[in-house]
C-alpha cells in the first residue's frame, strides 16, 4: 500500500525528528511575546520613573548650565559653566560655610547617632520586652520633623526644659539657637536623637544574627564584658555598622527640613547647608541655575560617598 502522507507528516506519525526550524520560530515567538508582556506591566513604572526623574534630571542639568528666574521657559539663557565657577569664586559663601557646615553637620550626626544606637541595642538585646523598647526609640521616625524641630526648638530656650535642667545643676543658661558657636551642635544633636530609632533596629538585627555559641566559647575562656564586646560583638557588628554609617551620612548631606524649621540657617550663616541654599537660591532670589548647579555639586559630594561605600564593603569581603 501506498504512503500517502507528506514526509514530514509520516516522519512525526512514525515519531521521527520534526523540522529544526519550527521549534525555533515557536520559540523565538513565544520570548517575543512574553517581552512584550513585561514591557506592558513595567510601562506605568517606567514611565513615572521618566516623568518624575529622567526628565527632572535632564531640567536641571540644562538649568545648571542657563540663567533663568523660574518664570517663563523661553528665557532661560546658556551661560555655560558660569554658575559652577559662581559657587567656588572668591567671596562665594557656598564652599564656607555653606559645603563645610554640611559636611560638619553630616559627620556630627553619624557620630552621634553611631555611637548612641550602638549603645542602646547593645542594652536592649539584653533586656526583656524588646519589641517595646525599639518601638519607644522609633517613634521619633515616624513624627514629622517640624514637630520634633519646633518642640526641641522650645526645649533649647533660656526657660526651657535643656536650660531648666543646665540651672539646676548650677550652671548657667545657654543660648543653643542663637549663638552661632553653639547652633549648629545644637541642630546636629536634634538629627542624631531623631535618626537613632531606625540605626537601633538594624544594630539590633545584627546582634540578632551573632552566633551565641561564639559568646558561650568566650564564657569558658574567661573573656570578659570588655573583650567580648570589642573581639567578638563590634567586629561581628561591621557590617551593619556601616550601613547605619553611610545612610545616617547620606541623610545628614540631604538634611532641610529640620534646619530651616530651628533656625533658618540662622544666626547669620552658622547653620546655613547645601539644601537651605539651594532652597533659597531658587525660591527666594529666583537664581534657578545657580540652585541646580548647587545641587549637582552636592549631588557629586553624595556620589563620591557612595563609592566609598562600595570601597569599604569590598575591603571588609561584604557583599554588595
Amino acid at each position: 500500500m501506498v504512503n500517502t502522507l507528506a514526509p514530514e507528516t509520516a516522519g512525526r506519525a512514525a515519531g521521527g525528528p520534526r523540522s529544526a526550524a519550527a521549534p525555533v520560530d515557536g520559540g523565538g515567538r513565544s520570548r517575543r511575546r512574553q517581552a512584550v508582556v513585561a514591557y506592558l506591566f513595567l510601562a506605568p513604572t517606567l514611565l513615572f520613573f521618566a516623568v518624575f526623574l529622567v526628565l527632572p534630571l535632564g531640567f536641571a542639568l540644562l538649568l545648571s548650565t542657563s540663567r533663568w528666574a523660574g518664570f517663563d521657559p523661553g528665557d532661560i539663557e546658556p551661560v555655560g559653566l558660569d554658575n559652577f565657577t559662581a559657587l567656588f569664586a572668591d567671596g562665594s559663601t557656598f564652599l564656607a560655610p555653606v559645603l563645610t557646615n554640611t559636611l560638619l553637620f553630616a559627620l556630627g550626626t553619624v557620630a552621634l547617632a553611631l555611637a548612641g544606637s550602638l549603645l542602646v541595642a547593645t542594652c536592649i538585646d539584653k533586656l526583656r520586652f524588646q519589641g517595646l523598647w525599639r518601638t519607644l526609640y522609633f517613634l521619633p521616625i515616624v513624627t514629622t520633623v517640624v514637630a520634633v524641630g519646633n518642640v526641641w526648638k522650645y526645649m533649647y530656650e533660656p526657660g526651657g526644659l535643656v536650660n531648666g535642667v543646665l540651672n539646676a545643676l548650677g550652671i548657667g543658661s545657654v543660648a543653643f539657637l542663637q549663638d552661632p558657636d553653639t547652633a549648629l551642635p545644637s541642630v546636629v544633636v536634634v538629627q542624631a536623637w531623631a535618626s537613632v530609632g531606625s540605626a537601633i533596629l538594624i544594630l539590633t538585627a545584627g546582634l540578632k544574627a551573632v552566633p551565641e555559641s561564639y559568646y558561650e566559647a568566650a564564657a569558658l575562656d574567661g573573656a570578659g564584658p570588655v573583650t567580648v564586646f570589642f573581639r567578638i560583638t563590634l567586629p561581628l557588628l561591621r557590617p551593619s555598622l556601616l550601613f547605619v554609617c553611610v545612610t545616617q551620612f547620606l541623610t545628614g548631606l540631604q538634611s532641610f527640613a529640620l534646619i530651616i524649621v530651628m533656625t533658618k540657617g540662622g544666626p547669620g550663616d552658622a547653620t546655613d547647608v547645601a539644601a537651605l541654599e539651594m532652597y533659597r537660591q531658587a525660591f527666594s532670589y529666583g537664581d534657578w541655575g545657580t540652585a541646580s548647579a548647587a545641587a549637582f555639586v552636592l549631588f557629586t559630594v553624595v556620589l563620591l560617598v557612595t563609592l566609598v561605600q562600595l570601597w569599604i564593603f569590598r575591603r571588609t569581603g561584604e557583599d554588595t
